[in-house]
């Protein structure tokens, strides 16, 4: 069986162990005359069995994926000749790559070596037989702790502390994998931008006016040293980020603004809705309606009053940004808004306030800590926007604050520099890390940002 299916087996011998052993807790409840006399409510005694049902054999349904593939490619290679061995490939991570090519179909056996065909066949034997070893072993492991927790069960058994201690655990796992994964990303980034460093400065970099990072596979070859200053790269993505929050910030705030204080219960109902099916829009039809209807607007509407507008151009693709991050400031905008005390616009009016003056010198002072997060989470999202950039604004490297041209992002550069073949240890490919980092950075700049304004101005109301 595949591990998904036996995952889904154990998944439903747990449920089988929760009304077992809920079961047997109502059983030993019913002769003392009901639950009460037990220590614990008779769902706990179920979920105390299913835990031991289900913890241990997905502990060895984890270790098993991670060694299996391991032990079975040693054996495999073990097994080939040594003049295969050398003769074939001296990098045995290609050889095994063929051989599970060949045992998986993908290349025929007819014109290859025959001990490659034979070390497939067995590597599908071996694949085989752990398979349903994997099998046998968790029904086995399943079965006898299911036994064996049901066996525990009694009157006097704690169950509620013991389940509800390993729940605490798994949820402080969970913590962890957030935690562990966030530190791998930056140790991965940060490790390949410390390589990238030691090709190019870091001022270079940080300072410097030029991109181009053309570097070229042989000495003699034209354009042998490329330039890898990043000041356009971050130009090019503020300048779009700039455009976006223009048009996302005044439309998103003022429409939660009507949608929590002016707008009706039936308008509310269908307006908030449909503003928020924006969010479930792909970026990519973002990037076709900007490229092929705004771009070509905006170039039209600037011909006529004598303007040159790049056919892509930094205003088409961050006013189509800004447009996608609507329903971002919006929503955040117009729960905080709605969280504010009723108490407090009552006692704006009670004092002889309009509704537009309780609007303005109240109710968006006390919502101002959650305003601005909601703001800060959309700069990050346009920041890190990459398809409507390269359909609508193009990726050439310019030095301008001019919203009418062509500019290029960070995102866009990092996707373009690891497209293709390329060798994963040169300075070319090694600058997505570089740019990579220094948009964590930045990013992560803008999160401290956000937070601080949201404790500096935060206010507890009853």
């Amino acid at each position: 069986m595949h591990a998904t299916n036996i995952l889904f087996l154990v998944l439903g011998l747990s449920l089988f162990a929760f009304y077992l052993g809920r079961g047997r807790s109502l059983a030993l409840a019913k002769p003392l005359g009901g639950i009460r006399h037990i220590h614990s409510l008779p769902s706990y005694y179920g979920a105390h069995v299913a835990l031991w049902c289900a913890l241990p054999s997905l502990v060895l349904l984890g270790l098993w994926m991670i060694f299996d593939d391991v032990v079975i490619d040693s054996i495999v290679l073990q097994s080939l000749p040594a003049g295969v061995v050398s003769g074939i490939s001296g990098d045995d991570n290609l050889l095994l790559n063929k051989i599970s090519n060949l045992a998986a179909g993908v290349l025929s056996a007819r014109d290859e070596n025959p001990a490659l065909v034979a070390a497939a066949e067995s590597m599908l034997q071996l694949q085989l037989i752990s398979r349903w070893a994997l099998t046998a072993l968790m029904l086995t492991l399943s079965l006898t702790c299911i036994a064996w927790s049901w066996s525990q069960i009694s009157i006097t058994l704690r169950a509620r502390p013991a389940v509800e201690k390993v729940m605490e655990k798994l949820l402080l796992a969970c913590a962890c994998v957030a935690i562990f994964t966030t530190v791998g990303i930056v140790l991965s980034v940060l490790f390949e931008s410390i390589q990238f460093f030691r090709s190019v400065p870091l001022d270079d970099f940080i300072f410097g006016l030029e991109w181009s990072p053309q570097t070229a596979i042989r000495e003699d070859q034209v354009g042998s040293s490329g330039s890898f200053g990043a000041v356009p790269l971050f130009v090019g993505t503020l300048l779009v980020s700039a455009v976006a929050m223009i048009v996302a910030v005044p439309v998103g705030l003022m429409s939660a603004i009507y949608l929590a204080e002016y707008a009706s219960p039936s308008v509310r109902s269908y307006a908030k809705p449909a503003l928020e099916v924006l969010a479930g829009i792909p970026t990519v039809v973002y990037g076709f309606f900007a490229a092929l209807t705004v771009a070509p607007f905006l170039r039209d509407l600037g011909a006529s009053f004598g303007l040159t507008v790049s056919s892509e151009s930094a205003l088409a693709a961050g006013g189509v940004m800004g447009v996608m991050i609507i329903p971002f400031i919006s929503s955040l905008a117009d729960d905080v808004i709605t969280a504010v005390p009723q108490s407090m616009r009552d006692g704006s009016l009670a004092m002889g306030a309009t509704k537009s003056e309780t609007v303005r010198n109240v109710i968006i002072p006390a919502a101002l800590p959650g305003i601005v997060g909601g703001i800060m989470l959309a700069v990050s999202r346009a920041i890190g926007e990459t398809m409507i950039v390269v359909m609508a604004a193009g990726m050439a490297a310019k030095l301008t604050a001019n919203p009418l041209d062509s500019v290029t992002t960070v995102t866009v550069q990092i996707v373009t520099l690891l497209t293709g073949d390329q060798e994963f240890d040169s300075p070319k490919t090694l600058a997505a890390f570089a740019l990579g980092l220094m948009l964590f950075v930045v990013t992560l700049m803008l999160n401290i940002f956000a937070l601080h304004i949201v404790k500096k101005y935060r206010e507890q109301y009853e």
